[in-house]
């Protein structure tokens, strides 16, 4: 189930920089600040405390030196050494900032620098602890550093109404780059896990398929044997009843090829996936697909839409089609009030699958949503429907993404009326799936991917 696959969390990724990669930055920033300060001296004849910029530099030199040479290349930051790091860069650069004019120095901009970097790679609260720090640091640069002169001893500075608008900007950017920042990188870490336990179902259905394929091959292949032992033991046992000792052997054959037959016959039941019966009927497929939640105390209806039963396609049986459509079926029983319907129709064009429950629907507020890695629930008090659910994130994505790589199209919709008393609401008042294949995608006979026929073959693994 895609509730029991077992993803990464966020608050794991931290552990995911490497030291190596935090030193190379440093180093730049080293190198920059020192091409800085050596420019501003020689080239524009400032005067700045040279000699103890430096020794800020120096302590960033002796920092990544001393990491160098204790901890292994491989090293991985976890979540507090990472904040420890990024604080002490901001800090550091802070400092270096007091001592060369506070926000008249235009590179006060590169205090932004750690703020992106912890709301990329920390969590939340680090994230606000370093924006902080961020925001008390230039608010104390406005008005508290060492002012930046020349030799001639003449004062540049800018004026107030640009140094508020400096400062403003940066307190600004600081919000926005930490948001905005945040936001993708969560985005992404949540599509990345949500992909990544599509991944996981899959191949947890092509094993189980491939497993069903092994055994309904060896019943469909043993079957012939075992007829022929069943027969041969049967015209033993007429020849021998005068030798009732071996007669009871060739009984014992006889039941024993039975109780074979049997265990196939009851192991295939699991798995029709050999090379004869990738392909199957649509509604065979459907049923396939739901069976593991017809017996869930809900009532699951099967409705062929089209009249024309003869022109039925034969689809795939892919495990992206079973599992996908299993998803979809598990839903509407979850939330269901007593009946579900899965409805089937198809044209020469296309193949359509529609999955409808009796039960609240989906929230008006978060259909067009659906579908989105590990969505959530809105707290709405005026909001009714299903208030029991709290998400549909992981499941419902998993589905979609399945389905879609078949080559479907999916829709979510409600059934009922919101302007309808509960009396008035139609039988099928829930929520509504639509699955819409192309059916050249999907027919197994003259579609685009037709199924394999002839001698079962071994499986390669």
């Amino acid at each position: 189930m895609p509730d029991q696959i077992g993803v990464l969390k966020g608050q794991e990724r931290g552990n995911w920089i490497r030291l190596r990669t935090i030193i190379l930055l440093r180093w730049g920033a080293i190198v920059g600040q020192v091409t800085a300060l050596l420019v501003a001296r020689q080239v524009y004849d400032l005067d700045i405390e040279m000699g103890l910029c430096l020794m800020l530099v120096g302590i960033s030199v002796i920092g990544n030196l001393v990491a160098v040479v204790v901890f292994p290349e491989s090293k991985r930051l976890n979540e507090t050494e990472n904040l420890l790091m990024v604080l002490f860069d901001l800090l550091q650069l802070s400092f270096l900032l007091f001592l060369t004019g506070g926000l008249h120095n235009p590179f006060s901009i590169l205090i932004l620098g750690p703020v992106t970097i912890s709301a990329t790679v920390l969590s939340l609260r680090s994230t606000v602890f370093i924006g902080l720090t961020a925001i008390l640091a230039v608010t104390l640069l406005a008005d508290s550093h060492l002012p930046l002169r020349t030799l001639q001893r003449e004062v540049l500075e800018i004026p107030q109404i640009f140094l508020f608008g400096t400062w403003l900007a940066i307190v600004i950017s600081v919000i926005f780059i930490s948001i905005y920042s945040r936001r993708v990188t969560v985005e992404m870490h949540s599509m990345s896990d949500a992909l990544q336990a599509t991944q996981m179902a899959l191949s947890r259905e092509q094993k189980l398929t491939d497993l069903g394929g092994v055994v309904a091959a060896a019943a469909h292949e043993l079957g012939t044997p075992l007829a022929t032992i069943k027969l041969a033991s049967s015209e033993l046992m007429d020849e021998l009843d005068d030798r009732p000792e071996l007669q009871e052997d060739a009984a014992l054959i006889r039941s024993e090829a039975d109780r074979c037959r049997d265990i196939l016959r009851s192991m295939g039941q699991a798995g029709k996936d050999d090379l004869h019966m990738r392909q199957a009927p649509l509604t065979t497929v459907i049923h396939e697909a739901a069976e593991p939640h017809v017996a869930r105390g809900k009532f699951v209806h099967f409705e062929e839409l089209t009249d024309d039963p003869q022109s039925q396609p034969s689809i795939l049986r892919s495990p992206e089609i079973i599992h996908g459509l299993r998803n979809l079926v598990q839903n509407a029983v979850d939330f269901s009030r007593a009946n579900v319907w899965v409805e089937t129709e198809w044209t020469d064009d296309t193949v359509v699958v529609r999955i409808l429950d009796d039960g609240r629907g989906y929230p008006a507020h978060l259909i067009g949503r659906i579908g989105d890695p590990f969505m959530r629930r809105r707290r709405v008090k005026s909001d009714r429907r299903r208030p029991e659910y709290e998400g549909m994130g992981l499941g419902l994505f998993i589905a979609k993404t399945l389905l879609e790589r078949s080559g479907a199209e999916l829709s979510f919709a409600n059934g009922g009326d919101p302007f309808l008393s509960a009396a008035d609401q139609p039988e099928k008042c829930g929520a509504i799936v639509e699955v819409t294949w192309p059916r050249h995608k999907i027919d197994a006979k003259s579609g685009d991917t037709p199924a394999l026929t002839g001698l079962n073959q071994p499986i390669d693994r």
